[in-house]
């Protein structure tokens, strides 16, 4: 099968790749800069790679050509000078499914976040709610995988967590907020299973356990043979803040719709999980073994 990624050059993108020809697929690497292709031609040397912006139709549809598939990963959590969450999410995805029908893809896989809903008030989970209307109403086969926290070596928030676990105090926004990690590994899996055995429609998914914030960070530090206190931060005060860097900032290093997105509490049904994504769930406590 020929699969096609869209925002092929992060992590879950290149692991992806990787997954994809390792299981006898032809994975086709779609990117929007020489810079991110390079990135990939490194780190996945059997993907075809093609540079276009995702919202150019002519240019998807001559990357689609011949595919079978496509796992769109294209989306973002905090706006920049440019890029707004309409573009990335809902420009985007019709660009990607015009030039779906011009290559007569079978399916489509859209990674989505927990919480989306077009009728949110936060306009990040909104513009993912209104992608996924796209994708289910486009007459293409598609899965939607809404996913929240995922760990995996060397991303983001296992960097994040293993650099608190090394402090003696941590300062966190709602240190109750739920979060339910899923192994990367996990996901990279079912992404193939779900690409050869298709389930269209919507499916929460998160790891094996829903836990607080505060508890996760404990347990990343005991991992590390440490100990640490954690102390909860009213959300409020972080909303506050983001508003007003929003007011001075032309590109705030946080937003008032990132902080609600990280903030969202997962709790998810761990056996729908696993019936939608067809595998068992990695514990936890293995996931973070093995990448913190």
């Amino acid at each position: 099968m020929r699969v096609a990624v869209t925002g092929a050059n992060g992590h879950l993108g290149r692991r992806l790749l990787n997954r994809l020809a390792a299981a006898g697929h032809a994975p086709i690497a779609i990117v929007r800069s020489e810079s991110a292709a390079g990135q990939v031609r490194s780190a996945a040397s059997e993907a075809a790679v093609h540079v276009t912006s995702y919202a150019d139709t002519d240019g998807l549809a001559q990357a689609l050509a011949g595919a079978d598939a496509a796992v769109h990963l294209v989306g973002i959590i905090r706006e920049m000078p440019g890029t707004s969450f309409e573009d990335a999410h809902v420009a985007a995805t019709q660009a990607l499914l015009s030039a779906a029908r011009t290559a007569d893809l079978r399916h489509i896989i859209y990674y989505s976040l927990l919480g989306a809903d077009a009728r949110s008030r936060n306009r990040c989970l909104a513009t993912r709610g209104v992608a996924e209307d796209l994708f289910i109403q486009s007459g293409i086969d598609t899965t939607v995988f809404r996913v929240g926290m995922v760990l995996g070596e060397g991303d983001y928030a296992t960097a994040s967590l293993a650099a608190r676990a090394v402090r003696s105090v941590n300062f966190a926004w709602r240190a109750g907020s739920l979060e339910q990690p899923i192994d990367a590994a996990d996901l990279i899996e079912a992404t193939i299973h779900r690409l050869e055995s298709p389930l269209p429609g919507v499916h929460d998914i998160a790891g094996p356990e829903s836990m607080p914030r505060a508890e996760l960070i404990r347990r990343v530090a005991r991992l590390r043979g440490r100990s640490t206190r954690v102390v909860s931060l009213p959300i409020g005060v972080a909303l506050g803040i983001a508003d007003l860097l929003g007011w001075l900032m032309a590109s705030p290093p946080v937003s008032r719709a990132m902080l609600e997105v990280l903030d969202h509490d997962d709790q998810v049904d761990v056996a729908r999980v696993e019936q939608a994504l067809g595998i068992t769930l990695t514990p936890v406590a293995d996931t973070l073994e093995r990448v913190i």
